[in-house]
């Protein structure tokens, strides 16, 4: 498996897990309010209707779950060991 810049940017976190944090990360999901903006603009993102502003938004939205999503994954292998 190749190491991305991502994958190199949370080592030091990943690495300072406890097993208790690192099961407060694996749960980790965006609140009712953020998921809603989201679907919204992904709903508008799949019918190619995003204003620039909101594209902007849409794109800091993925960044941060694509973040989360790393960390998750690091997260549940410490769990698995």
């Amino acid at each position: 498996m190749s190491t991305t810049i991502l994958d190199r940017l949370i080592e030091p976190f990943a690495d300072c897990l406890t097993t208790e944090a690192a099961a407060k990360i694996t749960a980790l999901r965006a609140d009712d309010v953020i998921q809603q903006r989201i679907d919204e603009l992904a709903d508008l993102a799949n019918r190619g209707a995003l204003t620039q502003e909101e594209q902007g938004e849409y794109d800091r939205y993925l960044a941060a779950f694509h973040f989360v999503t790393v960390l998750q994954a690091r997260a549940r292998r410490l769990l698995k060991t």
